[in-house]
């Protein structure tokens, strides 16, 4: 498309879309007689193009003032959307809501791309900066325009099922609580709260859509109060006062409750399982998500059997070539499977811990494999550490009389490289406990959060801005609600603690994967589940209490440092914590301890 729609066209082209559509049912009925999924179709194409007129409505207008307002009611539109965007077309929702940061795609050295960022977080930090730079303004609001009058144009919602709507509403509930509430997405106005009632009241109107679905009436009405409930907590107070540990607690994991009632209601299979499993209440919960979606392996993959094989070894020392080192030297139980020093012998990284490292979807802090064997092979091959082939890896397990013995129990196969690494992660797989001071609360089984552990949950949710790379409830970088991706960030670790003469640390991190230079200094972003525990911290151990990491993202990472990084991640700005708030955020962060 090489020119903007006006404001009449799109109007035209919604209303012609509108009309054609309604004839086109077959009954050829008024509005209420057609299908919820016709209605709801309408429905999603009215939020797209009242966010496509506002945005035009944007680059009309005079006065940065009256941008402004145009541009809050493109987002508030989109917002409507997002529920149903989001879940059809999750690319183009991507796309359109994607944060103010150079996208780069490395699918392998032949394959490297890097694009520009547009959207409506691009706009917003454009259009609410202290110098309006109108150029890009206009360039980028033209760009989401066209992306949102395309979707009208051949977005469809003839695919849907009753379970699709399911995971629609389940999907954004989720989305509010692990990144709407947190400013993920609304970086420098903070309108997370208010967006967040958006999304709430599309949920109301697409429950409303499908009140003919509900066999039980009652169930119906609760909903409706929930919703209405929600927004109006929600409504409640500005954005750093916000209690969100109270929101999830008494209203997200409520309304999953709902959800599950609704599935038995509506009488619904689903065709296969998610990342977060159906019968869930709790966010916070070792039933939360489903291992079988971090996995290649079939069956149950942390049966019994199988984990116990992992573990003998991963414990082995004669796996290695020297015969001196397993996987545990770098992983100790006790230590909570670190190593509790800044870098492993003879390696150039610090040892993260391998709690809830099956929840992810990289592993190194360079991210360079894509799953738990891989990371095995690495380190079986690799000269500094087990330094073997595969199939001398498999030799050495083969002399074992005992390892045959379990390997035709567990597997009923004959050894292999294989199943040799299959076993070592399925031990892998079976560290995610759920079983923390935090978790224990927000499950219900304990009342034993303090008014300042909660305020630091809070924190690290709102103000202190930690959630939107450390998602909960893994808090670690996979991004939420797909569980697609595991981020990896600049912030600008430095090589000593020295801030008067600070410098980058030299690693280059992701750079060393594909030699891509908008990747130097770029790393995985780890869980902080256990941190407590697992000092030193940063990829080069660098730093060795919670006090100073809180101190270095309060003093807004690389840019706090005075390093110069063009693309570094984090937001530069500081974030002006009190010493109160320091304080009650480490008090929270160590209530992520698992009780191991």
């Amino acid at each position: 498309m090489n020119k903007i729609l006006n404001n009449n066209t799109l109007k035209t082209i919604f209303m012609y879309s509108l009309l054609v559509f309604l004839m086109s049912c077959t009954n050829k009925e008024a509005y209420k007689e057609i299908s919820s999924f016709e209605k709801l179709e309408i429905y999603f194409k009215e939020t797209l193009v009242e966010a496509a007129v506002s945005l035009e409505d944007l680059n009309k207008a005079n006065s940065i003032e009256e941008k402004k307002k145009c541009y809050l009611k493109a987002r508030k539109a989109f917002k409507k959307c997002e529920p149903i965007l989001a879940f059809v077309d999750s690319e183009n929702y991507g796309y359109l809501n994607q944060p103010n940061i150079l996208k780069v795609e490395e699918e392998d050295f032949t394959d490297i791309k890097i694009n520009e960022p547009t959207g409506f977080q691009v706009i917003e930090e454009i259009l609410f900066d202290e110098v309006v730079d109108t150029l890009a303004l206009k360039k980028n609001v033209e760009k989401t325009q066209i992306r949102l009058t395309f979707l009208h144009k051949n977005q469809t919602l003839e695919f849907l099922k009753k379970h699709h709507i399911l995971w629609i509403l389940r999907d954004a509930i989720n989305r509010i609580a692990l990144t709407g509430i947190t400013g993920f997405d609304s970086p420098v106005l903070e309108n997370s709260l208010q967006e967040s009632q958006t999304v709430y009241e599309s949920l109301n109107t697409i429950i409303s859509i499908f009140e003919a679905e509900f066999s039980n009436k009652k169930l119906f009405e609760t909903w409706k109060k929930e919703i209405d409930e929600s927004i109006n907590f929600l409504n409640q107070t500005k954005f750093n006062e916000f209690n969100r540990y109270i929101f999830i607690k008494e209203h997200t994991h409520k309304s999953l409750s709902l959800w599950n009632e609704t599935v038995t209601d509506w009488k619904v299979e689903f065709p296969f399982k998610q990342a977060i499993n159906y019968d869930v209440t709790s966010l916070f919960s070792n039933e939360t998500f489903n291992i079988n979606y971090f996995t290649d392996q079939k069956g149950n993959p942390i049966e019994d059997d199988k984990v116990a094989l992992g573990k003998l070894l991963f414990e082995d020392t004669s796996l290695s070539k020297e015969k001196t080192i397993s996987c545990a030297t770098c992983h100790k139980k006790e230590l909570y499977f670190t190593d509790g020093v800044a870098k492993s012998p003879g390696t150039t990284r610090n040892s993260p811990t391998l709690f809830y490292a099956a929840l992810q979807k990289g592993f190194f802090h360079d991210r360079r494999t894509g799953s738990l064997e891989g990371q095995v092979i690495d380190v079986v091959n690799n000269p500094n550490e087990f330094h073997l082939s595969l199939n001398d890896l498999e030799k050495r397990v083969i002399e074992k009389k005992e390892y045959k013995e379990a390997f035709k129990k567990v597997y009923a196969k004959d050894i292999d490289n294989y199943l040799i690494r299959n076993a070592i992660a399925s031990y892998i797989m079976s560290l995610t406990p759920f079983n923390s001071k935090f978790d224990l609360n927000m499950q219900g089984k304990e009342k034993t959060l303090t008014k300042k552990e909660i305020n630091g949950f809070n924190l690290f949710m709102g103000k202190g801005k930690c959630a939107t790379c450390h998602f909960a409830p893994l808090f670690n970088g996979l991004v939420p609600t797909q569980f697609k991706e595991s981020e990896i960030e600049l912030i600008g670790v430095p090589k000593t603690k020295d801030t008067i003469n600070a410098e980058i640390d030299y690693d280059l991190g992701r750079y060393g994967v594909y030699s891509t230079k908008e990747r130097k200094f770029f790393f995985k972003t780890p869980t902080v589940r256990n941190i407590e525990k697992t000092a030193p911290y940063m990829h080069n151990g660098v730093y060795t209490t919670l006090e100073e990491i809180v101190d270095f993202y309060n003093k807004g990472g690389a840019t706090g440092l005075g390093f110069d990084l063009e693309y570094q991640t984090l937001p530069p700005d500081k974030l002006n914590l009190t010493v109160k708030e320091k304080e009650d955020l480490v008090l929270f962060l160590k209530t992520l301890t698992d009780r191991y």
